[in-house]
């Protein structure tokens, strides 16, 4: 009987560390991301600062670049332009292809003043609590991030930080998954 209650504690315990509640915990990366490549995007519902509610799964069938950001990050400030110049500005007219900052827990004005800094004219939305970050990072992780999702809802790629050969990465990715198919 006592090895019996020793192996129930024990499988207990493994459980709690493993699970929490019935959830499984997911392990970061090294930069913080809790999703892969390869993984289906979570889905979430953003409400855009033009007051525009936007579903990912909505998107689907579409390559779609998420931005997560916030005004007070450097290195978004940094990238944005970037973003702006190289991406939006070349794909914005391609049905085929969504562009949606993320901004982590600010409110509108902050956001529509930070827009209005940065020059920037690619759609933002509020993400209150960075409940939308912690879909694809832990919390409390950092940003500047960017996630590229594919046609089929499927994480394609992710970065972190401005790294200039990363950023020209993105920028060939997104063309290639927007090059029409030959059949």
């Amino acid at each position: 009987m006592r090895k019996f209650i020793t192996w129930i504690v024990l499988l207990g315990c493994f459980s709690f560390v493993n699970f929490s509640w019935g959830q499984e915990r997911k392990i970061p990366d090294k930069v913080g991301y809790i999703v892969k490549v390869g993984d289906m995007a979570p889905d979430f519902e953003m409400t855009l600062t033009d007051g525009n509610v936007v579903k990912l799964s909505s998107l689907r069938g579409k390559v779609v670049m998420l931005q997560f950001t916030a005004s007070w990050c450097g290195v978004c400030r940094k990238e944005m332009p970037f973003i702006e110049k190289d991406i939006w500005q070349k794909y914005k007219g391609n049905s085929s292809f969504a562009l949606l900052g993320i901004d982590r827990d600010e409110p509108l004005s902050r956001v529509k003043a930070f827009i209005k800094q940065t020059g920037v004219t690619y759609p933002l939305g509020l993400d209150p609590g960075a409940d939308i970050f912690a879909l694809y990072a832990e919390r409390n992780a950092g940003i500047t991030r960017n996630v590229l999702i594919g046609r089929d809802g499927r994480i394609v790629m992710m970065t972190r930080l401005y790294n200039e050969k990363e950023f020209a990465a993105l920028c060939e990715k997104i063309a290639e998954l927007l090059k029409p198919s030959v059949k």
